[in-house]
């Protein structure tokens, strides 16, 4: 019997809502430079579904990985946190 695999949960700002239900969510987190000791920002970019678009720029989400939808898009919004504004 297979394991399920868990299911990994991102929280990001929406950066784009231009395309028709996909949002582009950006995530910031800080990392050590293995070498040098400094702290760096990584900031990533996800492509997101959005079946009834109704997150907009700014807005805080929450991701959840799927299955592939697309080409780019493996992740789905579960959940507005925050509206921008």
């Amino acid at each position: 019997m297979q394991e399920k695999k868990k299911e990994t949960r991102i929280e990001g700002i929406v950066i784009s809502d231009k395309m028709n239900k996909t949002r582009v969510v950006s995530t910031e987190s800080i990392v050590k430079h293995p070498m040098y000791g400094k702290y760096l920002k990584v900031r990533k970019k996800y492509y997101a579904h959005d079946e009834e678009n109704k997150s907009k720029i700014g807005d805080k989400v929450i991701l959840k990985s799927s299955i592939p939808i697309s080409k780019t898009k493996r992740w789905i919004i579960v959940d507005i946190v925050g509206k921008a504004g």
